[in-house]
């Protein structure tokens, strides 16, 4: 199935359910981009066992389409100075949950209990911040099903996934914010910062 080898097929379809795939990304050591910067198929991130934002989100997108779920995945916009982050999203029971791979003790994994996207969406809102308390997430986009691309080898491709990045970039996104609303954001309190900035992996 989509050109992945046994062994690939082996650890992905172990990956049966949402919480065994964030798991699974969480043991992943973060991609820091030491070599420059990548968009890594789903085969060399099994490969290098390095991961960052975009990169497992694709690969729980095809973890979860190995267990007949749609490979789905959401860009999140933010201000010029932030990092955007992309979430593999899926459903159960008509709710909306996400898988994310991340190195802070934020913007990570949810629960399927949201009604829709953007109240999904939402639930990151305030702790997208920056070092200084700002807080940056500003849009989104409906789910992009990878599927399209197959024709690609999105799943085992040895060249980075740039068209998917580029892709997910530039299709619609939705404000969450007016421009009144933005002029009165409050910025996140000193405690929330220094909790923000906990990670899970440090470079050597």
């Amino acid at each position: 199935m989509l050109n992945l080898n046994k062994k690939e097929l082996k650890i992905l379809k172990k990956l049966d359910t949402p919480k065994k795939i964030q798991d699974f990304l969480n043991k992943i050591e973060i991609n820091f981009e030491e070599q420059g910067e990548t968009c890594m198929s789903p085969r060399m991130v099994l490969k290098t066992k390095k991961a960052h934002c975009i990169e497992g989100a694709i690969l729980a997108a095809l973890a979860l389409r190995l267990q007949g779920e749609k490979p789905l995945l959401v860009d999140l916009k933010t201000t010029k100075e932030d990092y955007e982050h992309v979430l593999a999203v899926f459903q159960k029971h008509g709710k909306w949950g996400a898988i994310t791979k991340t190195n802070h003790a934020v913007l990570r994994y949810r629960e399927p209990v949201y009604r829709d996207i953007k109240e999904l969406v939402m639930s990151y809102f305030h702790e997208y911040f920056m070092d200084n308390g700002k807080k940056t997430l500003r849009s989104f986009s409906n789910p992009v099903d990878l599927s399209v691309f197959d024709d690609k080898n999105w799943a085992t491709d040895k060249e980075d996934l740039w068209y998917i990045h580029d892709y997910l970039d530039s299709v619609k996104h939705y404000s969450i914010l007016d421009k009144k609303q933005e002029a009165n954001l409050r910025k996140a309190d000193k405690i929330e910062i220094k909790a923000g900035k906990l990670v899970e992996f440090r470079k050597d």
